[in-house]
């Protein structure tokens, strides 16, 4: 099972929007580096392109995946097999810890006056990407492969 990095999101503190970068270091014991998120956990956040699509055509909304405040967006991939499991983005050993389930925070964030804060959540509901623990070193781009391991 593989795909690709389609695109890497950072906010360098809390509240600021997410930024599209072209190229980032995924480091052990920090996450996305340049990230709000990284410190000594080393966790980053993955989303699936197919997600965020879905997720428009469900809500009628058009958001784009920054939008949803995940680190990596993917394509090709499905990304809920890979909790508990190890994959590689490049080179880089990662291993999936959890799901990020949607929260109220998220549900607020993305809600309009046609969508309300609880139908986001609705239907981001086991969509809304994986944590995963970085185990390696390394830079990542836009079209790294994304590489499911036995």
């Amino acid at each position: 099972m593989s795909g690709l990095v389609e695109s890497i999101y950072r906010a360098p503190s809390h509240g600021e929007p997410q930024q599209s970068v072209d190229a980032a270091k995924l480091a052990l014991t920090v996450g996305l580096e340049g990230d709000r998120y990284a410190n000594s956990r080393g966790v980053v956040s993955l989303i699936e392109a197919e997600a965020v699509l879905a997720f428009n055509q469900v809500t009628g909304l058009d958001i784009e995946p920054g939008d949803v405040g995940r680190n990596i967006v993917t394509r090709g991939i499905r990304l809920n097999p890979l909790v508990g499991k190890q994959f590689k983005i490049g080179n880089i050993l990662l291993e999936g810890m959890e799901l990020c389930e949607p929260c109220a925070t998220l549900g607020g964030r993305l809600a309009s006056g046609a969508v309300n804060s609880a139908a986001v959540v609705k239907a981001f509901a086991a969509s809304a990407g994986i944590r995963a623990i970085v185990r390696g070193t390394g830079d990542i781009c836009p079209g790294s492969a994304v590489t499911a391991l036995s």
